[in-house]
């Protein structure tokens, strides 16, 4: 079957694609965006999260099919939102709080981070913040870092969604 979807803003289209298929899947391997990891395959992690029209959900849990016709933002397009030349806003402030290590959860932090950001005011306190994150696994860190970087995303002058 053919896909067609708009994906971090653009009309995309994969073709032959099998009714089983995931999301995660055709983004990566037909649509050539390999951000969102491919981990558990169970929805358990988080670490494929994408926004399917503006809500957070395991890429690897949606059928692609599914997806047909809908808008979808990767962790790509958050760069695209800030511009080719920069990271977005929520992407620099994971950098600058070290909440990066392996970077095998991090594009789904990231999404979920931006989500949060976009439907909060101000700086969410820390358990909105956890709760928010609270479908994302990381192995590598004890998750302050990441908190950090949330709080730091939130806190900084201009838009950071």
């Amino acid at each position: 079957m053919r896909v067609t979807m708009t994906v971090n803003g653009e009309t995309m289209t994969a073709d032959n694609v099998w009714e089983g298929e995931s999301l995660l899947f055709v983004l990566r391997e037909r649509l050539a965006l390999p951000g969102s990891k491919n981990a558990c395959e169970q929805g358990e992690c988080g670490s494929c999260t994408v926004l399917l029209d503006d809500v957070p959900v395991c890429a690897c849990l949606v059928a692609a099919g599914q997806a047909a016709g809908r808008q979808v933002l990767t962790v790509e397009g958050l760069r695209a939102l800030a511009g080719q030349e920069q990271l977005h806003p929520v992407q620099q402030a994971f950098i600058d709080a070290g909440a990066v290590q392996c970077g095998f959860c991090t594009p789904g932090l990231i999404v979920q981070a931006y989500h949060l950001l976009r439907h909060s005011r101000g700086v969410p306190a820390d358990p909105d913040i956890r709760e928010a994150l609270a479908g994302n696994l990381c192995r590598c860190t004890g998750y302050e870092k990441i908190l950090d970087a949330v709080r730091l995303a939130a806190g900084r002058p201009g838009d950071a969604v």
